[in-house]
């Protein structure tokens, strides 16, 4: 496997070229703030944006937690990558990521200076301070709420111990390449029709009962989805509630690009009808 580094302190703007740092190296996938990114999809990982501190972002960011770790080596192993570009704020981070990973040290380094100049690396960083962006190198499609998903994040802002203050916290965001051409709402009602029209065509599930959509406030983190469900008598309930979980992560992912992060399923009650679904 061939591994690029790309390096430079935070918030000048490495994130923003990456795709195209990728795109002239023949980079498959990147490795990017605790995330493996392929496309236009995240494959694996987590975001060091939704840890509670820096030191624990840190942590997030280099993979130190061995099962976020073990999580995105299996993914970088099953997809087959054969070229991967690494981002850190530095030569060092970047190597500590690769050992990690059990990836192999990196045949080139390119930093930030070498790409991107004063100027626009002091516009990325004026941004970051200000207004506490920070680009993760995948196209974004926003998640448009309806009634299911809308009253999510009250809670959160109702019992926040989190005071205002004049600083902005540091949020990841999402920066795709069509942003610029317009921007893509996706309903909730989409997502629920999807899921129904992956149940229609498994054989063992009656009807579903009730969906609803979980909308994050970054779509980093990814949507959860409910799903009510009855079976019918005589299914494998285990092995058939675990196909449609897959099923519906997958479906979802590939046809929105938005992340999935859970998929919980309740079995409300089993028919006795015939199943005649092919």
């Amino acid at each position: 496997m061939r591994v690029i580094a790309f390096v430079g302190p935070s918030g000048t703007g490495k994130s923003h070229r990456a795709l195209t740092v990728a795109y002239d190296n023949k980079s498959e996938a990147i490795i990017d703030d605790g995330l493996l990114i392929r496309g236009t999809k995240i494959l694996a990982g987590s975001s060091a944006k939704s840890e509670q501190n820096k030191i624990q972002a840190v942590k997030r960011a280099i993979f130190a937690d061995q099962k976020h770790a073990d999580e995105v080596k299996k993914a970088i192993s099953d997809t087959g990558i054969k070229t991967i570009l690494v981002i850190g704020t530095s030569l060092n981070m970047a190597l500590k990521i690769c050992e990690r990973l059990a990836l192999p040290k990196p045949e080139k380094v390119i930093r930030i200076q070498d790409i991107a100049s004063k100027y626009e690396i002091s516009k990325a960083r004026q941004v970051r301070l200000k207004e506490g962006k920070h680009i993760v190198p995948v196209p974004t499609v926003e998640l448009k709420p309806h009634f299911t998903g809308i009253l999510v994040d009250l809670p959160h802002r109702l019992f926040s111990r989190k005071k205002r203050t004049g600083l902005t916290d540091d949020k990841s965001i999402v920066r795709p390449s069509f942003s610029y051409y317009g921007k893509l709402a996706i309903s909730d009602y989409v997502v629920i029709d999807i899921i129904n029209i992956i149940v229609n065509k498994l054989k063992g599930v009656d009807r579903v009962v009730n969906i609803k959509v979980r909308r994050p406030s970054d779509p980093v983190k990814g949507m959860t989805i409910y799903m009510d469900i009855v079976l019918f008598y005589g299914s494998n309930i285990f092995a058939l509630v675990n196909i449609l979980q897959h099923k519906v992560k997958d479906k979802v992912e590939l046809m929105t690009a938005m992340r999935v992060k859970e998929v919980n399923i309740d079995v409300k009650s089993l028919s006795v009808k015939t199943n005649d679904k092919r």
